[in-house]
């Protein structure tokens, strides 16, 4: 029946060939600006590259072979061997066209075998999947003589592009019919000059965040330029880590009106990493491609909501990323630092059905890891509708949906049986962290419906539909809903308004002292479109405190976010993809080691960057003396472009300029001296030129300006009454370890001390001869000779007026 099918299609397919040919011939004409030619290697120059035989297994198949006997050039295409009339070159265009558009193609076919007929008609066709085949064009040569099919056609509006297959064949006929009668149905022939010129389809929508979604003076969200949920925080060796679910991956907002399509959670397989040593600017570190075919877990599709922990196992210091693989499951990567690389050493997810205690576990996601003190190590997972066993009521209040279970001592196996988390109201997103000998477990309150037992009355003090709740206890695998101890957090829509509102998941980590509440928020998404969002959530922070009893004070999310932990060190060669905040960039990997994090970090580069974009550090350390210079890696994409070092904002006063020099497509170094860059402030960088993507970025890097040169010497000036005229006395004290000599001048006299000892004062008095002085000062040079060379300073003391009359 499906050869029957297609026979049909195909005949009616080559009854309107005739049509396309003859309306191709009329209408074949220059190529418009915006048409390109979209087959690899049309004329064979290249040799077979591109191209293979259409039916082409060992029973259906033909051999192909690059023939000098071509029609234009050194090489043409033979097709040989062919097992049926459909067997002949090939070459796949699937991603290259689009519904609905106009193509004109051309090729050049000839046969030479002499017992065939003396003429013979050749398709091109296109294959779109399955049974559907549409023939574009043919010719009929003579035997021996090249013949030519040009045509134009339009793909139908409703035709499904996702595979598009263009080959060369004969008229069909059965399998049996052509073997019977090879020579006329199965005959060699030869192509050339295959061409087929139209509109590719457009490129894919860009991802780059036009907007400033994270507002200079404001620390949350944490990043603007990309989207981050499930934020997992993570501290090592004194930086911040936060893993995140790449809810980017699926953002395409529309070009024309920049709304994208809601988020699919199905597509989501990476993981986005950023880290941090003062909680307000953030390095992108990338994403790690965790799961589908080319993850590093491929038997796994999903990458949601990861937890991380590190362990030394076997006397290695190893790292462990967890995640959910949808809802059905859970796995873990391991890794040699906080960044990777990662390996999956399971061949299988490591939370599932089998796992003993997950029974009646609808969903077996949202693992977290928890490694103790005592070097013991446990997962808590779970999460999703409550049992339809329990009543109604129990289903509402206490679904029983979260379970803890240990860790083997590997980290990536479990051992035991998985125990029951009694949280009130529970939905999803555990997390544990320990305080002082208390255990503090967090997660998020569903939203009641026919999942949870229907319409139900909470019990009081229990948590509401998507507020974060929590709960203490002395036993990490105890959890009794008495231990229930409030909300921690509530909705996130009570603080960021219209459009933010929904689930959420958080974490709790410790950081130089202090505690700190990581949580997800579509903010970022709301200020690309205004209060209606599409489920594009993106990180925040906010500190964490407690009361004298040890519960937590409840957490207010905010814009404003914590506060920077220390000034950023400009002082070092830096990630360019280091943000306090940004306008219209991107990022992307590129080739090389990360300058600041190693040959096995991935490496990142700032990249779609067009005139106006910018990006700017938070609480930059420029020192007294301030920087001399900036360099930057950069790779220049056209000429013209520059980027200016500013001072406090994008529009700020300019420190310095870079032109952006250099060869398009290569790295080169680039430096500009700096004028007025000191002290602690924001410092941007702004880039200008014409049109179109201007460089990308690797690295930053700014020099120190000298010291001022400066003597250990410290003056005093004061004033004083004698004989009922006023004084000036000053006085010199010497630091140094060597010799001073010293000029002190006021307005009422100088004097020269030419050498003042170690260690030693000196006082000097000026009369003024007046009754009374106004307020002034003194100056005093001093002069030295410090490991070989000469200092010289000049320093002024101020002193009061004085009335001696």
């Amino acid at each position: 029946m499906r050869l029957e099918r297609r026979t049909r299609q195909r005949f009616a397919a080559m009854a309107a060939a005739g049509l396309l040919l003859v309306a191709g011939l009329a209408m074949a004409g220059p190529a418009s600006a915006a048409d390109e030619e979209l087959i690899t290697n049309g004329g064979f120059e290249n040799g077979a590259t591109g191209w293979f035989a259409n039916n082409g297994n060992a029973a259906d198949g033909a051999t192909l072979t690059v023939t000098s006997d071509a029609y234009a050039g050194t090489n043409a295409l033979r097709a040989s061997a062919r097992k049926t009339t459909g067997s002949g070159p090939m070459q796949d265009l699937s991603g290259k066209l689009q519904a609905g558009s106009t193509y004109t193609v051309k090729a050049r076919v000839k046969y030479d075998n002499p017992n065939s007929p003396a003429t013979k008609q050749f398709f091109i066709t296109m294959h779109y999947g399955g049974g559907t085949y549409t023939n574009l064009g043919s010719v009929t040569p003579q035997r021996g003589q090249w013949g030519a099919i040009n045509a134009t056609f339009t793909i139908p509006a409703s035709q499904s592009v996702a595979t598009t297959r263009i080959f060369i064949e004969t008229p069909w006929v059965d399998s049996a019919t052509a073997a019977a009668a090879p020579d006329t149905h199965l005959m060699d022939f030869t192509v050339d000059d295959v061409s087929l010129v139209g509109t590719p389809p457009p490129p894919p929508p860009s991802k780059t965040i036009e907007v400033v979604g994270k507002l200079p003076g404001e620390h949350n969200p944490l990043i603007g330029h990309k989207f981050g949920a499930d934020g997992f925080g993570f501290v090592d060796k004194g930086r911040v880590y936060m893993y995140m679910t790449n809810d980017t991956q699926g953002y395409a907002p529309n070009p024309l009106t920049g709304v994208s399509p809601s988020i699919n959670y199905g597509n989501i397989n990476q993981i986005t990493l950023i880290s941090s040593t003062d909680l307000v600017n953030w390095v992108d570190h990338g994403e790690i491609q965790v799961a589908g075919p080319t993850g590093v877990a491929p038997f796994t599709n999903n990458s949601w909501a990861p937890g991380m922990a590190k362990k030394v196992v076997n006397g290695k210091e190893k790292y462990f990323l967890y995640y959910a693989n949808g809802g059905g499951s859970s796995n873990v990567l391991t890794g040699d630092s906080p960044v990777g690389p990662w390996v999956s050493e399971r061949t299988s997810t490591l939370i599932n059905s089998s796992t003993p205690g997950a029974q009646g576990v609808s969903w077996l996601f949202d693992p977290a890891p928890l490694v103790d003190d005592d070097g013991k190590s446990y997962l808590y997972f779970g999460g999703g509708p409550a049992s339809t066993s329990f009543p109604a009521a129990e289903r509402f209040n206490n679904p029983k949906n979260i379970r803890v279970i240990q860790l083997g001592d590997d980290m990536v196996s479990t051992q035991g049986t998985a125990a029951v988390v009694d949280a009130p109201v529970a939905f999803e997103a555990a997390q544990v962290f320990k305080r002082g000998d208390k255990y503090y477990l967090s997660y998020s309150s569903h939203f009641g419906g026919t999942d949870f037992g229907g319409n139900q009355t909470p019990l009081p003090g229990y948590p509401g539909g998507g507020q974060i709740g929590y709960m203490i206890s002395d036993d990490p695998m105890s959890w009794p809903k008495e231990k229930y101890a409030g909300v921690l957090f509530p909705n996130q829509s009570q603080f960021f308004g219209a459009g933010t509102g929904g689930n959420n998941h958080q974490s709790v980590f410790e950081y130089e002292g202090k505690y700190y509440f990581t949580y997800h928020a579509p903010t970022l998404n709301k200020r690309i479109n205004g209060n209606t969002t599409q489920g594009y959530r993106s990180p925040h922070i906010e500190e964490l405190s407690f009361n004298a009893d040890g519960t937590a004070k409840q957490v207010v999310g905010t814009y404003q976010g914590v506060q920077q932990v220390r000034d950023f060190d400009p002082y070092r060669v830096f990630e360019a993809e280091t943000f306090g905040w940004s306008k219209g960039v991107a990022t992307a990997k590129t080739s090389g080691a990360s300058t600041e994090f190693g040959a096995t970090a991935p490496n990142l580069a700032v990249t779609d960057i067009d005139n106006g974009d910018w990006t700017g550090l938070s609480s930059v350390a420029l020192g007294e003396s301030g920087a001399a210079s900036v360099t930057v890696k950069v790779k220049p994409l056209q000429s013209g472009g520059s980027i200016q070092v500013r001072a406090g904002s994008e529009t700020g006063a300019v420190l310095g300029t870079i032109p952006v020099t250099g060869s398009a497509g290569q790295w080169t170094e680039l430096s500009a001296p700096l004028e007025g860059a000191a002290g602690t402030q924001d410092v941007f960088f702004t880039y200008s030129g014409p049109a179109g993507d201007l460089f990308e970025l690797d690295t930053y890097a700014f020099t120190a300006a000298p010291e001022e040169p400066s003597l250990d010497v410290s003056v005093l000036a004061s004033t004083r009454c004698v004989a009922g005229k006023a004084v000036v006395a000053v006085q010199a004290t010497n630091g140094e370890a060597v010799p001073v000599a010293l000029s002190i001048s006021s307005a009422y006299g100088s004097k020269a001390v030419a050498e003042l000892a170690a260690g030693k004062t000196t006082a000097q008095a000026f009369t003024s001869r007046l009754v009374s002085v106004p307020e002034g000062s003194a100056s005093v040079q001093a002069s030295a000779t410090v490991e070989g060379k000469a200092v010289s300073v000049t320093l002024d003391a101020p002193y009061a007026a004085r009335s001696c009359g």
